[in-house]
């Protein structure tokens, strides 16, 4: 064999190397949630109660990492709005979560299952996802023990119920991240849905959750105001006060139950606003609150000032 077939078969046999450890070790593939943006579903296997296989009925975390973090970040947890029918995924999803990794935070923007399905799969989705989050700390270098939730309108009732609706886990499950807590250490809710019983909350977010005609028990249950302990994690909240959608007496409940029981709480009520603004840049009445609810996070010690 002359010398150019020689450097051809060793460069054919380095090749047939590289690949038999591609598919061995999985060099060259993306490993879970690598990319930000990626989606990843939340349970192994078929969810639980699920209704069919479409995209609908597969709750998953988008997941939206910091660049460069030397230590361990903060993360939140993200659900959208849209009235437990729909998920505004963007301006109150991936935007958000892009903005807080625009100062350090991890972002995991939630795709909770909506109507049909009803409460409390969208509650269970969502801790389920705060456990997974918390199971995969180390491989995503975050702080479990400064993991929170946020959510816009429904989502901020998604949120607010976690906040109120939780465990420590169980220490005995065989699967992992079952064993993990899903309590927030802390919430952000803006312009959220809080109540289930009339005249507060949403008409529209009611029906999908709960049904046309729910019954007392679960719409006491779900009014978060009225679930509130001294345990609930501390709370930002975010509203306008002519919002037409959701009344500003919802967060004002939530936010006085907070302080009846001696958790700390910050509310903002803008004198004007339409509901579901999301980071409202282009609003120059409204463009402040993301600042102030950054400095509530490096004044509760959540982020670092710098």
């Amino acid at each position: 064999m002359n010398m150019k077939g020689l450097v051809m078969e060793t460069r054919l046999f380095l090749i047939a190397v590289i690949v038999v450890a591609a598919l061995v070790f999985g060099i060259g593939r993306v490993s879970f949630a690598e990319k930000n943006g990626e989606r990843i579903p939340i349970w192994d296997g078929d969810p639980p109660d699920a209704m069919g296989k479409a995209d609908a009925d597969i709750p998953t975390l988008s997941v939206f990492l910091p660049k460069d973090a030397a230590k361990p970040c903060a993360a939140v947890m993200v659900c959208p709005g849209g009235g437990y029918g729909g998920l505004a995924f963007d301006y109150e999803g991936e935007e958000i979560a892009q903005w807080l990794n625009s100062f350090g935070v991890a972002g995991f923007v939630l795709k909770y299952r909506l109507s049909p399905y009803r409460h409390p799969i969208p509650m269970t989705d969502a801790q389920r996802a705060l456990r997974l989050i918390r199971a995969n700390a180390e491989k995503w270098n975050i702080d479990p023990g400064r993991l929170g939730v946020m959510g816009f309108s429904a989502g901020g009732h998604l949120s607010a119920t976690v906040s109120t609706h939780y465990d420590k886990g169980d220490p005995a499950a065989k699967d992992p991240v079952d064993r993990q807590s899903c309590r927030p250490d802390f919430s952000i809710l803006c312009y959220p849905v809080i109540s289930m019983t009339p005249p507060h909350g949403h008409a529209g977010s009611r029906e999908n959750l709960l049904g046309d005609k729910p019954s007392e028990e679960p719409s006491i249950l779900l009014s978060n105001e009225k679930q509130v302990t001294k345990d609930t994690p501390p709370a930002f909240i975010f509203h306008t006060a002519d919002d037409q959608i959701v009344p500003v007496n919802d967060s004002i409940m939530y936010f006085t139950a907070l302080r009846e029981n001696g958790v700390s709480a910050e509310l903002h009520v803008y004198e004007h606003g339409r509901h579901g603004v999301g980071l409202a840049q282009e609003i120059p009445s409204l463009k402040t609150w993301p600042g102030l609810l950054r400095d509530w996070m490096i004044m509760r010690g959540i982020v670092s000032a710098k």
